[in-house]
């Protein structure tokens, strides 16, 4: 009685429609307006397996939100937590979907077309209808093409527009109400140049070496995953303000490949050379020569886990190795942690699972 009271204090529009509690049906209140909404709860009472229906004007409203209602009631403890959670979100929900619809004064189009025009039309990547969204297009001094993405709200130029890039870093602007696109666009350029190094030793990573992950890196990412022989990898983590230093280095393989490269990178790190590319550095320290795309295919190194046969499983490629040197055959983590889960000869030590080999037993 207490729960129906609070609901009823906090949506007194929303009403139960059986005596268990599990359907309720009515209206949920923002901004002065009423949405029509039903929700159906399961015998448990569960809200991880409630099913909401509303109008399609509410469904259009939240319809970015969704991620966060479904965590709102995987987390929420009771419906009357996740009604005063629904009613937050729909608050910003209206507010934002409102902010699209101001209508903007003649000066916002006449401000907007003229910063076009001085940027030049050919850096222009895209425009919406509504002039609300504008892409723009730039190269960097070694060639590679990079987008801008930026959202004027109506209080443009008095507010600056939210920009939206694919750097490794965060992109911060200073921006002044006399400000235009211009200056933006000119503190990209300034971005873009001072990411050159960075981009540089990954471009050149991505070119002369097999990686392995990410399939296709984009320019935010700062990881490689660099193919060494079969099996056996370095998965490279690299600063992109520091670009020249030592990265963190993490090898996966068989015990008996990968102890030697981790030897080798312990006793020649003081020979690192800030003045030498990534790459040639990462090969003097390891003693190695990566595996050449000329020579070799990516499919030298792909090879399939040996329980569900497939070389990607929801993103993932194998990544643990059979340590015995005549068997050597990849997995998954997580096929291999179900595999040995099922068996009742592995032994598990905290959040270690200890077993046999599938394909070998030892």
């Amino acid at each position: 009685m207490a729960g129906e009271r609070a609901l009823l204090r906090h949506c007194p529009l929303l009403l139960p429609q059986d005596r268990h509690g599990t359907a309720y049906e009515g209206f949920v209140t923002a901004q002065g307006r009423d949405f029509h909404i039903r929700i159906l709860l399961p015998a448990d009472l569960q809200l991880k397996n409630a099913r909401i229906e509303c109008s399609w004007h509410l469904k259009k409203i939240l319809h970015g939100y969704r991620h966060i209602l479904k965590q709102r009631l995987h987390s929420c403890p009771d419906l009357v937590s996740f009604m005063v959670e629904l009613k937050t979100v729909l608050e910003i929900a209206l507010k934002n979907t409102q902010d699209l619809h101001i209508p903007r004064p003649p000066e916002y189009y006449s401000c907007l077309v003229r910063d076009l025009e001085i940027l030049g039309w050919n850096r222009v990547a895209y425009v919406d209808t509504g002039l609300t969204t504008v892409k723009l297009k730039a190269e960097d001094s070694c060639g590679r093409q990079h987008l801008i993405t930026l959202k004027l709200n109506a209080k443009y130029p008095t507010e600056p527009p939210g920009c939206f890039v694919d750097f490794p870093v965060p992109f911060a602007f200073s921006w002044m109400p006399q400000n235009s696109l211009i200056d933006i666009y000119n503190q990209f350029l300034a971005a873009l140049e001072s990411l050159k190094e960075f981009w540089d030793a990954l471009d050149e990573i991505d070119g002369k070496t097999w990686v392995l992950e990410p399939e296709n890196p984009t320019r935010s990412a700062t990881t490689r995953r660099i193919a060494i022989g079969n099996n056996v990898s370095v998965n490279v983590e690299v600063d992109p303000r520091h670009p020249n230093m030592l990265p963190e280095c993490y090898f996966l393989g068989a015990d008996h490949e990968v102890n030697p490269l981790r030897t080798k990178l312990n006793n020649n790190m003081h020979l690192w050379d800030p003045e030498i590319s990534l790459l040639q550095n990462l090969r003097e320290l390891l003693e190695i020569d990566f595996p050449s795309r000329v020579v070799l295919e990516k499919s030298d190194f792909a090879k399939d886990c040996g329980i569900c046969y497939a070389y990607r499983l929801d993103g993932s490629v194998p990544n643990q190795v059979c340590d015995d040197p005549r068997c050597g055959q990849p997995f998954h983590q997580a096929c291999l942690y179900e595999w040995l889960q099922s068996l009742p000869t592995s032994r598990q030590s905290f959040n270690v699972i200890f077993g046999e080999c599938p394909y070998c037993n030892k």
